[in-house]
């Protein structure tokens, strides 16, 4: 089992633990607040069985149906997540709606909100982690699950000192505005999930800051080749896809072409672990005297 398969394994048991805790918090106060940011949990579980099936199947190898591999696949998966959260905010949007038509009195429970805040600090912990370990290993939807448990401690921590207000105010339709509130803020996480995602579906180049490492790796090690120009690259999960021209003298052999290429990919293979190169060699006559100079 990959590290990967076993990081989001443990969302799972994180996410269970968590919606204990919140259910708990709320069956001690009756808060509709507190009962939407238990909501939002329940969407964190399935979340992270989502993910779990995605970077399983993202990390099979490649075959002949696939031969560019199945990195795509987390993408599906943090679109997933993205739905789930929107479906998310529609059930605490009734939840508010019931906490103002409902006549039950809220229950004061310091430790109710002590259980929620608990549960907030459990999934601060994770959530960094899971962001932390999804940039460094390009993993889209371990990041987006780290994104989503992000926002719910911004929400959890919100929630807690709104419901607190409630208790010392005792104006208790503050509760269902809440829980209102939560929604809003749940909806915008789905949206951005969705955003990222599906600009990774759409073969989205690399940032600016990969493209200029690139650069200056074929720069520095292309030593033999003249240029290299129509420089493209593309995201799919933990793998960069690069692709670009190679112009060489003319009379240069195929052999030392061939070894200027092996150089340069050795070197981004070392600088960028998960990254596909595909060079086109091209004589010294289709230079186009832009792109990339080689030193």
């Amino acid at each position: 089992m990959t590290l990967r398969l076993r990081i989001a394994l443990g969302s799972i048991g994180i996410g269970v633990v968590v919606l204990g805790l919140k259910v708990a918090a709320y069956w001690l106060t009756g808060s509709a607040a507190l009962l939407s940011d238990a909501l939002e949990t329940i969407v964190n579980v399935a979340s992270a069985l989502a993910t779990v099936i995605a970077v399983w199947f993202a990390s099979k190898p490649a075959d002949s149906n696939h031969p560019y591999g199945h990195d795509k696949a987390e993408y599906f998966a943090a679109v997933l997540v993205g739905v789930m959260i929107v479906l998310a905010a529609i059930s605490i949007f009734y939840a508010a709606w019931e906490g103002l038509t409902d006549d039950r009195p809220l229950t004061y429970s310091l430790t109710g909100l002590g259980i929620n805040a608990l549960a907030a600090l459990i999934n601060l912990a994770w959530a960094r982690h899971l962001i932390r370990f999804g940039r460094r290993n390009s993993s889209p939807a371990l990041t987006a699950d780290g994104k989503h448990l992000m926002t719910d401690v911004g929400t959890s921590l919100g929630v807690l000192g709104g419901v607190g207000l409630v208790f010392i105010t005792g104006w208790e339709p503050l509760d269902s505005i809440l829980a209102a509130l939560v929604g809003i803020l749940v909806l915008w996480s789905g949206w951005h999930v969705m955003k990222e995602s599906v600009s990774g579906l759409m073969d989205e180049s690399a940032s600016e800051d990969t493209l200029t490492k690139i650069r200056a790796m074929i720069s520095d090690h292309g030593e033999g080749a003249l240029e290299a120009h129509d420089l493209r690259t593309r995201q799919a999960g933990s793998a960069t896809f690069i692709e670009f021209h190679l112009v060489v003298p003319g009379k240069m052999t195929v052999e030392t072409a061939h070894d200027i290429c092996d150089r340069i990919e050795e070197a981004i293979a070392d600088g960028m672990p998960g990254a596909r190169v595909t060079i086109h060699v091209e004589p010294d006559h289709k230079a186009k005297h832009s792109g990339i100079v080689v030193l």
